[in-house]
């Protein structure tokens, strides 16, 4: 168990450290792009496949409050943009990511999908 616990500790900061280092702070309205990822960054190991079957409450929490300051038109695209190579490098599953509005009871605005048109 602690071998695990460990090992997705590492993953956090190494997904942390490539934030940090492979994304821009570039400003989105009220969140940056760093922001963004860190808020659905509980909802990773759901959106890879590689948790539970449903999004924790975390995850949830997090992905509401992307949702909340995302609250435009550009703001949407601009975390759209954020987000959409963010998935292919993480590998997120399309079908998990379609699937997470419904599960945490909230109208998400901005998919986390990486075959989405962000100009839409």
């Amino acid at each position: 168990m602690t071998g695990k616990r460990s090992i997705s500790l590492l993953n956090v900061v190494m997904i942390l450290s490539m934030l940090v280092t492979t994304l821009d702070a570039r400003k989105i309205d009220a969140i940056t792009c760093p922001d963004a990822l860190l808020s659905l960054l509980p909802c990773l190991p759901y959106l890879q496949g590689t948790g539970p079957a449903t999004p924790t409450s975390a995850c949830c929490a997090g992905a509401n409050n992307l949702n909340q300051k995302a609250d435009t038109t550009q703001s949407r695209r601009d975390v759209c943009n954020c987000l959409k190579p963010a998935a292919s490098r993480f590998g997120v599953n399309p079908d998990r990511s379609k699937q997470l509005p419904r599960l945490c009871n909230i109208n998400l605005s901005v998919s986390f999908d990486p075959s989405i048109d962000c100009n839409t």
